[in-house]
C-alpha cells in the first residue's frame, strides 16, 4: 500500500483488512519501522517495531491480548502503551495512537509515550 500523509499528524499505513485480529504486522511511516496490531476485541495500536533488548522485529511476533512477544527472546512490550511487560528488555518502546476511518489504519507520526 501507498503510504500517504493524512490531515491531524496522521499517516494511512495500511487497509483494515490488511491485518488478522489478534496479529501484529510491520509497517512503515516515515522512515520508521513499527508494529501494527489488532487485538482480538478489535482495538488497533502501534509501537517501534525494534525489541529494546537485542533488536529483534517485533511486527514478527506475537500478539496475546494486548502484549506483543518479540520472536528473539520472548521479551513482551504492551501495544498500546510501549511498556515493557516481560524480561528480557528493560527498557520500553514508543507506542503511535492508531485510528481507523473507513477501510483505512492511519497511525499518529508522532510517538504518544
Amino acid at each position: 500500500m501507498t503510504v500517504r500523509e493524512t490531515t491531524g499528524g496522521f499517516v494511512t499505513v495500511a487497509h483494515v483488512s490488511d491485518v488478522a485480529p489478534g496479529t501484529v504486522r510491520v509497517v512503515e511511516i516515515e522512515g520508521r519501522s513499527l508494529c501494527l496490531g489488532l487485538t482480538a476485541d478489535g482495538e488497533w495500536g502501534a509501537i517501534d517495531n525494534i525489541c529494546t533488548h537485542d533488536g529483534g522485529t517485533l511486527g514478527e511476533g506475537e500478539l496475546d491480548d494486548n502484549a506483543v512477544e518479540c520472536p528473539r527472546h520472548g521479551g513482551r512490550f504492551d501495544l498500546f502503551t510501549g511498556r515493557v511487560l516481560a524480561l528480557p528488555p528493560v527498557r520500553p518502546v514508543h507506542a503511535y495512537r492508531a485510528i481507523v476511518d473507513g477501510d483505512e489504519v492511519r497511525v499518529s507520526a508522532e510517538p504518544i509515550t
